[in-house]
């Protein structure tokens, strides 16, 4: 897919004439795992991890009252399942007499989901009720009658078996894949996991070839489990980057801290190049010009489950860091942090998801480009959704009124100037749309991209992954020989 890149901020998205406090209008799975963090400069760790830090909520900035979190979080709170320190011992002595369900690694990354409030209200896997109003309606409709945005079913799927072992049971244990105890889901619901209807609802298409399809539903159980989750300690995967993976809470104690005034977020699952950069760095100067005194930008790559030609978490993480320190990016109004969703691929349904995970975090801006979220189809040389559909079901999307949708506008390599810029129709003829596609294809021939396409240093990370990647490849191939 090539690269476009839209913003417009219009009118009835964002009402200038408010206050600003009203302003809301498997080898492909593995993530390189490192023994010591490659992210190093994190100066947020100080700050995150000291319990006597205290939280800023308000502060007085030239006369004006100055607070970050714009936009309250879906049910008024985020949701917080981790067991406290005190009650853990007990917890698992009880979880350890309870029936058992084995998760898959992809089942953690939805408990890690669940447990620090991204998925806000919801407390647990989805039980019928909830699972239904997800895939039907996109949201969930709330004891008081309001409705908050829940575009993906969040669910855990069991097989005959441990169906036949829960029985009666209420409450189960949830053990990883490595054994260990996890969490507790109580009050448990079991009823039959339709795939066909699932995947037709989520994807708009049964076609062969999708990631997530083929990986975790055609293989899962014939069930699904819901219930409230009580989850053992926090999630970690000792990868090298946890101190990346800033919960919703931590990360409004940030905004505050910094004395924000406008939080806005842009996610991505690629590596970020002068383009992606150009976009956030005119979105800031636009909300300056707007009146406020602080934007902060969230970057907030995907950090779960992506499909095998994507790039890495780690080598993106390394690759986003030499764009702060070669100063394409401001690391004083910008928070880099891991978003832990996994990706489905399901275009306009889940960019839904993105931007309302976005609202739990206390981000009151959400920027959304061409396609979000999709993919070429898998078995037709075509995008599988709409390029503009994202965009155009954000801004009318159940539950997300309060969000402002931010629409990219188009940049691409002026040939020129030479540099990413701001397209030109009138001279449409000396920009060069670089895809995704053609970026990788790059880096891993050893071809270098157009002066002024991505800052040198991150570019150097992204070349030296695919030599080791061909390297990797290479070996089995010389072993045989």
């Amino acid at each position: 897919m090539s690269l476009t890149i839209k913003l417009t901020i219009t009118p009835h998205i964002i009402n200038l004439n408010l206050h600003p406090k009203h302003r809301t209008k498997i080898p492909a799975y593995s993530l390189g795992f490192r023994p010591k963090p490659i992210y190093h400069s994190n100066a947020l760790i100080p700050i995150l991890y000291n319990n006597k830090q205290p939280r800023m909520s308000q502060a007085s900035v030239s006369g004006s009252v100055i607070k970050s979190s714009l936009i309250e979080p879906d049910g008024g709170v985020v949701v917080d399942v981790i067991v406290p320190e005190s009650e853990r011992g007990s917890k698992t002595l009880e979880a350890e007499s309870l029936p058992k369900v084995r998760l898959a690694r992809i089942d953690v990354e939805w408990v890690h989901v669940i447990s620090e409030g991204w998925a806000s209200p919801l407390k647990g896997f989805m039980r019928e009720n909830e699972y239904l109003q997800s895939l039907h309606f996109n949201s969930l409709r709330m004891g008081n009658g309001t409705v908050v945005n829940m575009s993906l079913p969040i669910v855990l799927a069991i097989d005959d078996e441990t169906k036949e072992n829960i029985g009666s049971a209420k409450d189960v244990g949830l053990v990883g894949p490595a054994g260990d105890l996890l969490a507790i889901l109580r009050s448990t619901e079991i009823y039959k996991h339709n795939k066909e209807e699932r995947i037709a609802r989520t994807w708009g298409t049964t076609a062969p070839g999708l990631p997530y399809v083929e990986e975790f539903i055609t293989p899962a159980g014939n069930w699904l489990i819901g219930g409230d989750l009580e989850v053992l300690k926090p999630i970690k995967y000792n990868d090298g980057l946890d101190h990346y993976r800033l919960s919703p809470q931590q990360l409004r104690k940030e905004f505050d801290r910094r004395q924000a005034d406008a939080v806005f977020a842009f996610q991505l699952r690629n590596p970020v190049h002068n383009g992606h950069a150009l976009l956030m760095n005119d979105t800031r100067r636009r909300l300056l010009e707007m009146g406020y005194k602080n934007p902060i930008l969230l970057l907030h790559p995907l950090g779960g489950f992506t499909k095998a030609d994507d790039v890495p978490l780690a080598v993106r993480m390394e690759q986003h860091s030499k764009v702060l320190e070669d100063g394409v990016l401001d690391p004083e109004t910008t928070i880099v942090a891991i978003f832990p969703s996994p990706m489905h691929y399901a275009g306009p349904t889940e960019v839904q998801w993105h931007a309302k995970a976005r609202i739990n975090a206390g981000a009151n801006f959400y920027i959304v480009g061409r396609d979000p979220a999709g993919m070429g189809h898998p078995t037709e040389k075509r995008d599988l959704y709409d390029p503009d559909h994202g965009k155009k079901v954000l801004s009318m999307a159940p539950g997300l009124e309060k969000l402002n949708i931010l629409p990219f506008r188009v940049a691409a390599y002026d040939t020129v100037a030479k540099k990413m810029a701001f397209f030109d129709p009138s001279r449409s003829k000396d920009f060069l749309f670089i895809s995704g596609t053609k970026m990788r294809t790059y880096a891993r021939t050893g071809e270098n991209p157009p002066d002024g396409f991505m800052c040198p240093g991150g570019w150097e990370v992204l070349v030296k992954y695919y030599e080791r990647l061909q390297a990797e490849e290479a070996t089995p191939a010389a072993v045989s020989a």
